[in-house]
């Protein structure tokens, strides 16, 4: 008996409803529970759902067969679906999430860079629409915490708009001078120079 493959996410699947939602199988963990007989096999599975344009949902779901596993995920998935801001195919600014024992950096990218990521982080971005993000898994590498601190570091984000709202000041002072792959990467150095 051949263990299925646990670890790989599978290819982006277009569903027809909901305005084209892109859905992807994170990771499908085989979850053993010893009985009098022997072995019972369950399935637990972890699933992202996402539109491509700055829209994203995660969900687990768990049943004795893979595809009600999945199915399950992705109801949940598009239930809790959510806002991200998206500025030229990147986050704004640096960000860092937090979850359990998982701990993802998120940092803005010159175009044409591409997303550097892990498969988690990767499919969580690609579902969202991201095209130029660094990224960086600081701490546990258990699927569930690193795709949940994603979530977080995702729901921190603010764009231009929000944070010239949340300290109101006009749009135009917040983006003077913008560009993100300077301003990070100069940051970056300066603290390196410091130290």
């Amino acid at each position: 008996m051949s263990m299925p493959d646990r670890k790989k996410s599978g290819p982006p699947r277009k569903v027809s409803d909901d305005a084209q939602l892109i859905e992807k199988n994170i990771y499908v963990n085989r979850v053993a529970k010893v009985v009098k007989g022997g072995r019972r096999f369950s399935f637990a599975a972890l699933v992202v759902v996402g539109n491509g344009d700055g829209r994203i949902g995660i969900g687990q779901g768990k049943a004795n067969e893979v595809p009600e596993a999945v199915r399950k995920a992705t109801e949940r998935a598009r239930r809790s679906m959510f806002d991200v801001p998206v500025v030229d195919g990147t986050v704004p600014h640096v960000i860092e999430g937090r979850f359990g024992a998982g701990k993802v950096l998120l940092r803005p990218a010159n175009p044409g860079t591409g997303v550097i990521a892990g498969p988690v982080v990767r499919a969580l971005l690609d579902a969202a629409g991201y095209h130029n993000v660094l990224t960086k898994s600081l701490g546990s590498s258990n699927p569930y915490n690193v795709a949940k601190a994603t979530v977080v570091a995702l729901k921190l984000v603010e764009s231009p708009d929000m944070v010239a709202a949340r300290r109101g000041k006009p749009v135009e002072h917040i983006i003077a001078n913008y560009d993100l792959a300077h301003r990070v990467w100069s940051k970056a150095a300066g603290s390196k120079e410091n130290a």
